[in-house]
């Protein structure tokens, strides 16, 4: 079922022209939300796994608003610490885009996800291709995604509206044949690759005894205060599933160890990810309490762009529209980078 609808989505992408490859893994539930805290409205998508959900993978997805030479010459590899830094220059910024997966098959039914691995509907598709539409103008250097498909599918579609042209490759470290097996022996080809990385810490929320239920079923069931409490609370888990601490927990300590050494390295990085994975790397980047959180609601398939400076995170909100150059100017390296695509392309 799973990979019949994927070929499905590819297929309808392919008749009008957006890809020609793709490249996928697994995936975890999700559900969508929108935030509205501080006066400050967000959105994004969201879905993340427990530890037990899923095997650690690798992939990525960024974009590169400070050192662009830097990550164009670059050899494609797998961050050991993230960190890949050069001493003698002290990159400016970086950008970091987030990006909720599209609506998944499950979402469409109304039925929880959570680490689950369901694909994207055709309007899932056509939201990730949307998204990759809003940042197609934003330089890209690494991709994150969890380990999930829908998370994943979001990512590679996106990338197919990128102007630049790179191509996205999942990196494989699940034994040193696979990484032999796919190595690159071009150096000029590297330059024009992204490394993907896949992690399971990035999944959704694993929603233990909810998962493949209906949730209006379920608030039936048990009373819409309950299901709330499950869905909504900071500490409170589901039954035998995390709660949205737990989550954060996982997810917040790989950004710190596996993705904010790249931004602070001046790499431009790009996550795909799920509504809860991404509410607590939104906390973490905000400085949200475990009250405003719970009010973070994220829409599957709209971008969020942050530009990291000076170890702070500044969020720009979500790009409009790919022919709004005043949405890409939010820094001089944004608008230099735009300006540097429109020589190179016409």
């Amino acid at each position: 079922m799973t990979a019949t609808a994927f070929h499905q989505a590819i297929s309808t992408l392919q008749s009008h022209g957006y890809i020609s490859n793709s490249i996928l893994h697994q995936e975890c539930g999700n559900i969508s939300m929108k935030l509205i805290t501080r006066g400050v409205k967000l959105e994004i998508g969201s879905s993340q796994r427990e530890r037990h959900c899923s095997r650690k993978r690798s992939g990525s997805i960024q974009a590169s608003a400070s050192s662009y030479q830097t990550s164009e010459s670059n050899p494609i590899s797998i961050p050991s610490n993230g960190t890949n830094k050069d001493p003698s220059k002290k990159p400016s910024e970086a950008a970091l885009i987030l990006i909720r997966h599209g609506e998944s098959l499950w979402n469409e039914k109304n039925l929880f996800t959570g680490c689950v691995d369901v694909p994207l509907t055709k309007k899932g598709v056509e939201e990730a291709v949307e998204a990759g539409k809003r940042i197609s103008n934003i330089p890209i250097d690494m991709i994150y995604t969890s380990s999930l498909i829908r998370a994943q599918m979001t990512a590679m579609l996106a990338m197919t509206q990128h102007r630049r042209k790179k191509v996205p490759i999942v990196m494989h470290d699940e034994n040193e044949q696979a990484k032999a097996w796919s190595q690159i022996f071009s150096e000029e080809t590297k330059k024009q690759c992204i490394p993907v990385v896949t992690a399971w810490q990035l999944n959704e929320r694993m929603y233990g005894e909810l998962q493949g239920l209906n949730k209006q079923e379920t608030a039936d069931k048990y009373g819409k205060e309950q299901v709330h409490e499950w869905r909504r609370s900071y500490d409170i888990p589901p039954p035998n599933g995390e709660s949205l601490e737990m989550c954060a927990e996982r997810a917040v300590a790989y950004f710190k160890e596996q993705i904010e050494p790249q931004l602070q390295a001046g790499k431009n990085v790009m996550i795909a990810a799920h509504g809860n994975s991404l509410r607590s790397i939104i906390m973490y980047l905000d400085k949200l309490t475990s009250q405003e959180v719970i009010s973070l609601e994220l829409s599957t398939g709209i971008p969020m762009l942050y530009i990291v400076k000076e170890g702070k995170y500044i969020r720009r909100g979500s790009p409009a529209a790919p022919t709004e150059a005043g949405v890409y100017a939010y820094t001089k390296n944004l608008a230099k980078y735009r300006q540097k695509l429109d020589e190179m392309l016409h």
